[in-house]
């Protein structure tokens, strides 16, 4: 299946998918029987087998599974928690309110942590733990072309502030403990991660 074909002067990808991979956000041109053309302002990737990655910008964050946490501005540690999570989190442009609302259950919710029999079975709201959580624009990097990675994809600093907050007051109303890093600051992250125990999760 084609992916891709010619960008023109403003910088806008085309690409061809079959209409029932077109997601809500998609905007589109033209129809041609079974296929559409879909104009995007980024280039398009394929995640997993048959999902378009590109018609909408996905929030994503790391999490790691910590036994303890902590972040630091200026050599000092500002905020600091024990066993937990460590999440790093990337606001996309086009995401909204939904994105932050999806990764605050999802997250709170996966199951990663031990229980009596050592198996990966409770979430962080049945262990108590606390979450750390640190803004983190680069996760929307593009490093497929050339050497310099393009951050054209991240938010606006005052929409991923809004939406940052949004994440972490979703997290809260769900009886969970939020430390957080200092939004546009450049910060020392530690942490000793336990297992180790790290995934990446977007929101849909």
């Amino acid at each position: 299946m084609p992916l891709c074909d010619t960008a023109d002067e403003n910088n806008l990808s085309y690409l061809k998918v079959p209409i029932s991979k077109i997601r809500p956000k998609a905007y589109c041109t033209t129809m041609r029987n079974y296929w559409i053309t879909l104009t995007l302002h980024c280039v398009p990737r394929l995640r997993g087998n048959d999902r378009v990655w590109g018609l909408d910008r996905d929030m994503r964050a790391v999490i790691q599974r910590v036994k303890k946490s902590s972040v630091s501005v200026n050599n000092e540690i500002i905020n600091e928690i024990g066993p937990g999570l460590l999440v790093l989190l990337g606001v996309a442009k086009g995401d909204d309110t939904g994105n932050s609302e999806y990764l605050a259950d999802k997250i709170t919710n996966l199951r990663i942590f031990e229980d009596e029999n050592s198996k990966m079975n409770r979430s962080l709201l049945e262990t108590g733990g606390e979450m750390l959580v640190v803004s983190q624009f680069t996760l929307l990097g593009d490093c497929r072309k050339g050497r310099r990675p393009s951050f054209v994809d991240a938010a606006e600093p005052k929409a991923a502030n809004e939406l940052y907050e949004q994440f972490v007051k979703k997290v809260e109303e769900r009886g969970i403990t939020v430390k957080t890093g200092q939004f546009r600051a450049m910060m020392d992250v530690s942490l000793i991660n336990d297992g180790p125990v790290t995934l990446i999760v977007e929101s849909i």
